[in-house]
Protein backbone atom coordinates (compact mmCIF):
# COMPACT_ATOMS: atom_id res chain seq x y z
CA UNK A 1 0.00 0.00 0.00
CA UNK A 2 0.93 3.59 -0.74
CA UNK A 3 -0.30 6.63 0.11
CA UNK A 4 -0.99 8.88 -2.82
CA UNK A 5 -2.99 12.28 -1.30
CA UNK A 6 -3.19 13.58 2.22
CA UNK A 7 -6.25 16.28 2.21
CA UNK A 8 -6.75 18.87 5.26
CA UNK A 9 -10.83 18.99 5.60
CA UNK A 10 -11.85 22.21 7.70
CA UNK A 11 -15.32 22.39 9.81
CA UNK A 12 -16.91 25.51 8.22
CA UNK A 13 -20.58 26.83 7.99
CA UNK A 14 -20.96 28.07 4.81
CA UNK A 15 -18.18 26.10 2.29
CA UNK A 16 -18.56 28.69 -0.06
CA UNK A 17 -17.39 31.46 1.92
CA UNK A 18 -13.50 30.43 1.49
CA UNK A 19 -14.11 31.05 -2.03
CA UNK A 20 -12.90 34.83 -2.31
CA UNK A 21 -9.37 33.85 0.30
CA UNK A 22 -8.53 30.76 -1.55
CA UNK A 23 -10.02 30.77 -5.22
CA UNK A 24 -10.14 34.70 -6.58
CA UNK A 25 -7.05 35.63 -4.42
CA UNK A 26 -4.75 32.60 -4.04
CA UNK A 27 -5.79 30.70 -7.54
CA UNK A 28 -6.74 27.74 -6.58
CA UNK A 29 -8.82 25.74 -8.87
CA UNK A 30 -12.24 24.04 -7.59
CA UNK A 31 -11.33 20.74 -8.03
CA UNK A 32 -14.62 19.48 -6.22
CA UNK A 33 -17.64 21.20 -5.26
CA UNK A 34 -20.86 18.70 -4.15
CA UNK A 35 -22.57 22.00 -1.86
CA UNK A 36 -21.32 20.41 1.50
CA UNK A 37 -17.98 20.30 0.60
CA UNK A 38 -15.69 22.25 -1.05
CA UNK A 39 -11.88 21.22 -2.08
CA UNK A 40 -9.47 23.71 -3.39
CA UNK A 41 -6.46 23.18 -5.01
CA UNK A 42 -4.54 22.80 -8.37
CA UNK A 43 -5.83 21.08 -12.00
CA UNK A 44 -2.42 20.40 -12.39
CA UNK A 45 -0.66 18.92 -9.64
CA UNK A 46 -2.44 17.29 -6.90
CA UNK A 47 0.19 18.17 -3.99
CA UNK A 48 -1.93 20.90 -2.61
CA UNK A 49 -5.71 20.94 -1.54
CA UNK A 50 -8.22 22.00 1.59
CA UNK A 51 -11.41 21.03 2.04
CA UNK A 52 -14.08 23.27 3.61
CA UNK A 53 -17.15 21.29 4.51
CA UNK A 54 -20.21 21.49 6.43
CA UNK A 55 -20.24 17.55 7.02
CA UNK A 56 -17.91 14.35 5.97
CA UNK A 57 -20.28 13.04 4.08
CA UNK A 58 -23.76 10.73 4.20
CA UNK A 59 -24.37 12.81 7.50
CA UNK A 60 -20.77 11.72 8.77
CA UNK A 61 -18.86 14.02 10.87
CA UNK A 62 -16.31 16.47 9.33
CA UNK A 63 -12.83 14.62 9.24
CA UNK A 64 -9.67 16.83 10.17
CA UNK A 65 -7.64 14.76 7.42
CA UNK A 66 -7.97 12.48 4.22
CA UNK A 67 -5.95 9.98 3.02
CA UNK A 68 -6.24 8.81 -0.04
CA UNK A 69 -4.78 5.05 -0.66
CA UNK A 70 -4.14 2.78 -3.38
CA UNK A 71 -5.62 0.13 -1.65
CA UNK A 72 -8.49 1.21 0.99
CA UNK A 73 -9.72 -2.58 2.29
CA UNK A 74 -5.59 -3.17 2.67
CA UNK A 75 -5.72 -0.20 4.47
CA UNK A 76 -8.47 -1.44 6.79
CA UNK A 77 -7.24 -4.45 7.51
CA UNK A 78 -3.62 -2.79 8.83
CA UNK A 79 -5.58 -0.44 10.88
CA UNK A 80 -7.95 -3.28 12.70
CA UNK A 81 -4.36 -4.94 12.87
CA UNK A 82 -2.64 -2.22 14.57
CA UNK A 83 -5.47 -1.99 16.79
CA UNK A 84 -7.55 1.36 15.89
CA UNK A 85 -11.41 1.07 15.93
CA UNK A 86 -13.18 1.98 12.87
CA UNK A 87 -15.70 4.77 13.59
CA UNK A 88 -16.91 4.58 10.39
CA UNK A 89 -17.05 2.16 6.97
CA UNK A 90 -15.73 0.52 5.42
CA UNK A 91 -18.37 2.07 2.69
CA UNK A 92 -18.85 2.99 -0.72
CA UNK A 93 -19.62 6.57 -1.15
CA UNK A 94 -22.08 7.54 -4.18
CA UNK A 95 -19.82 10.24 -5.50
CA UNK A 96 -17.49 7.55 -6.07
CA UNK A 97 -15.20 7.24 -3.20
CA UNK A 98 -14.68 3.53 -0.91
CA UNK A 99 -13.83 5.03 2.44
CA UNK A 100 -13.91 4.57 6.66
CA UNK A 101 -12.87 6.92 9.08
CA UNK A 102 -10.62 5.92 11.97
CA UNK A 103 -8.98 8.13 14.71
CA UNK A 104 -5.23 8.51 14.96
CA UNK A 105 -3.05 8.21 17.81
CA UNK A 106 -3.74 12.08 18.74
CA UNK A 107 -7.63 11.74 18.64
CA UNK A 108 -7.24 13.38 14.67
CA UNK A 109 -10.58 11.48 13.04
CA UNK A 110 -8.68 10.87 9.53
CA UNK A 111 -11.12 9.67 6.34
CA UNK A 112 -8.98 6.72 4.30
CA UNK A 113 -10.12 6.55 0.82
CA UNK A 114 -10.06 5.39 -2.59
CA UNK A 115 -11.49 6.09 -5.59
CA UNK A 116 -13.59 3.87 -7.05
Amino acid sequence: MKVNRIVANIAVADPASARAFYQDILGLDVLMDHGWIRTYGSTSTMTVQLSFATEGGNGTPVPDLSIEVDDVDEAHCRMLAGGFAIEYGPADEPWGVRRFYVRDPLGRLVNILMHT
